[in-house]
């Protein structure tokens, strides 16, 4: 009896301590919310538009999830929304939707970019858009200072401000749209049509053509007149001669 009034006793004890160590370990902190990009284009404000191109070609999702899977970070240009609204009417819905989704990856660089990296890069820059490496969706950057100015062919545009950075991702205010020239560029020009034929009659006829004006009925009575003569010529010098002699 002894005997098992200690084993409870010890147990009793066991239990009490655990309980007291889990009460006063502290909670696990939560799991890192991670980034959203529309998120912080919808905390910085002016940035409707660009925040409803994202969502409607999913390339938000496509931004979060790479930030999430991968370590080269992503940058991203963000025009505002006085940056749409000074777009000629009707830009917008002039273009598929395949050429929308081709706009916003224009405006995302596959790699984190400081504003003092931009002083170092060579270009034309990569775009999620496409290899600039292979003529596709050039984008060019230059500094003065801590000045980034961004050319795409089409426009000239201006880094105005950071909107957020984190070593991960960098998101900067754009005064333009960044238009690419495989898009908004200027249209081929038509072929020039092919001269029509001409045909070649009377007078326009070439020099040593055989149309001279004389049938072949003429040309051959004419012919025969000519021997004929010289038959004559030929006769009568025959009876002169035979007369004299």
């Amino acid at each position: 009896m002894a005997a098992l009034s200690f084993f409870t006793f010890f147990t009793l004890i066991i239990f009490l301590h655990s309980a007291t160590v889990s009460a006063q370990s502290p909670a696990a902190a939560p799991a890192p919310s991670a980034t959203n990009v529309t998120a912080i284009l919808e905390k910085a404000g002016q940035f409707t538009t660009l925040i409803k191109l994202l969502k409607s070609t999913r390339m938000s999702d496509q931004i979060n999830t790479q930030l999430s899977t991968s370590n080269q970070g992503i940058t991203l240009f963000a025009p505002t929304d006085n940056a749409f609204s000074s777009l000629k009417s009707g830009t917008l819905n002039s273009i598929s939707e395949q050429q929308k989704l081709q706009l916003m990856q224009f405006h995302v660089l596959p790699n984190f970019f400081s504003v003092s990296q931009f002083q170092t890069v060579s270009n034309p820059l990569h775009t999620q858009a496409g290899n600039s490496n292979d003529g596709q969706f050039p984008l060019n950057v230059t500094t003065a200072g801590n000045q980034v100015n961004i050319t795409t062919g089409v426009v000239n545009a201006t880094v105005a401000n950071t909107i957020f950075t984190d070593n991960q991702l960098a998101v900067y205010q754009v005064d333009q749209v960044l238009l690419p020239l495989n898009i908004f560029g200027p249209a081929a020009p038509a072929p020039a049509p092919s001269a029509p034929k001409k045909s070649v009659k009377g007078a326009d006829a070439p020099s040593g053509s055989s149309d001279t004006g004389s049938t072949p009925d003429a040309s051959a009575a004419m012919g025969l007149k000519h021997h004929g003569m010289i038959a004559v010529s030929t006769g009568v010098a025959a009876i002169l001669a035979a007369v004299f002699l």
